[in-house]
């Protein structure tokens, strides 16, 4: 025969938390407040391409480092023109690589007022070259 669950006792303990009231002096926000990204991994080069090259290499392919611009401290148009001249150099690369002719690049834009985030988010969907990264599959 099967016993009764046992009953556990109960505690009562009383503890005195002190609040304090802290105000805190946020900036106003500005556009539409969403948090942006520190960065974009993105792909660039031959457009009817851009959206077939997966993750997998294959053996002894030599892969190459990532491309990278960093945008911090940039003012936007600032940003605007150092994406504008790289695109031509990296659709270059990417055209002198192998197929699928596309090779990634990751573009930093940093935390701050996220002013930059969607200024790169923009210039992506302006670019017919340029597309967002596909996201790694886990296994």
């Amino acid at each position: 025969e099967r016993n009764p669950p046992k009953v556990k006792a109960k505690v009562k303990v009383k503890v005195e938390v002190e609040v304090k009231s802290a105000i805190v002096d946020n900036p106003p926000s500005e556009g539409s407040g969403k948090a942006g990204k520190s960065h974009y991994v993105v792909q660039v080069g031959e457009v009817t391409n851009l959206y077939k090259t997966s993750k997998h290499r294959t053996p002894g392919h030599n892969h190459q480092k990532l491309l990278q611009l960093d945008l911090h401290g940039f003012t936007k148009e600032d940003a605007l023109n150092a994406l504008n001249d790289s695109l031509p150099q990296w659709n270059g690369i990417a055209m002198s690589g192998s197929y699928p002719f596309v090779v990634p690049v990751e573009i930093i834009c940093g935390c701050g007022s996220q002013i930059l985030s969607e200024v790169v988010e923009q210039w992506i969907k302006c670019n017919d070259q340029v597309a967002n990264a596909p996201k790694s599959r886990k296994k």
